[in-house]
């Protein structure tokens, strides 16, 4: 199963490089599990949760000329992606509110 988030910003820097840049990151129960370079278009980043119970990761890649970031949500077997879902949307919500217009979450 797939699940997509995708988070309508306001304009600025790059919210792949705040998710991966943030200090605060592994405090709010996720990490970072690689990270392809750094200045590259696209960049993007793979997240994962710091709980043990949470199965898959998070694909992250920022659209600058729309200020989109795009997440999905990878599970194998039967993890449930409900949790790391919810994990993302907390942190995200909790440190980078004020740039985020709106999320949208779908499954296939």
């Amino acid at each position: 199963m797939q699940t997509v988030i995708q988070v309508v910003c306001k304009t600025g820097r790059s919210m792949r490089d705040a998710v991966a840049n943030d200090p605060t990151l592994e405090e709010n129960g996720l990490k970072i599990v690689k990270e392809r370079k750094h200045g590259r278009s696209p960049g993007w980043t793979k997240v994962k949760s710091a709980m043990s119970d949470r199965r898959g990761t998070v694909n992250v890649q920022w659209n600058a000329s729309t200020s989109i970031l795009m997440c999905r949500i990878v599970n194998r077997g039967a993890g449930k992606p409900n949790l790391l879902v919810g994990d993302f949307v907390d942190y995200l919500l909790a440190r980078h509110k004020k740039r985020v217009r709106h999320i949208t979450i779908w499954a296939s």
